[in-house]
C-alpha cells in the first residue's frame, strides 16, 4: 500500500508558476505508474500528466509544453512543475498511482491524494 500526500497548491496570477508535490508514504513508488489528475467545479476529471511504466511523461494538449511531470525515486515524490499558468488551470490536483509491471501500468487508480487546490486569477 502506498498513502500519497499533495502539496504546493495555491493562488497565483495568470503567467505565474507553482510546483506541486505527492509524497509517498508505504510502499516504494516503484510498483506503481504515478499520474496527475485535476478536477474544476463542475467538470469532470482530466489527467493532465502520467509517468509509463518506463517512466516516458505523458501530458494532456492543455497543459504540454507548460507542465513537467518529474519522479524523485530517493524521496519517494513525484512532482509536478506548472508554468504560465492559465485561468483555465484552476482545480483541484489529485496524484494517483496505478500499478506497474514490466510491461505496461494496470488499469485503474488503486491510491489517490487528498487533493492541493490551484486557483489562477487573470
Amino acid at each position: 500500500q502506498v498513502q500519497l500526500s499533495e502539496s504546493g497548491g495555491g493562488s497565483v496570477q495568470s503567467g505565474g508558476s507553482l510546483r506541486l508535490s505527492c509524497e509517498g508514504s508505504g510502499d516504494t513508488y516503484n510498483y506503481y505508474c504515478l499520474t496527475w489528475f485535476r478536477q474544476a467545479p463542475g467538470k469532470g476529471r482530466e489527467v493532465v500528466a502520467e509517468l509509463g511504466f518506463d517512466g516516458s511523461p505523458n501530458y494532456a494538449d492543455s497543459v504540454k509544453g507548460r507542465f513537467t511531470i518529474s519522479q524523485d525515486d530517493a524521496k519517494n515524490t513525484v512532482y509536478l512543475e506548472m508554468n504560465s499558468l492559465k485561468p483555465e488551470d484552476t482545480a483541484t490536483y489529485y496524484c494517483a498511482a496505478r500499478g506497474r509491471v514490466s510491461h505496461g501500468c494496470l488499469d485503474g487508480y488503486m491510491y489517490v491524494g487528498q487533493g492541493t487546490e490551484v486557483s489562477v486569477s487573470s
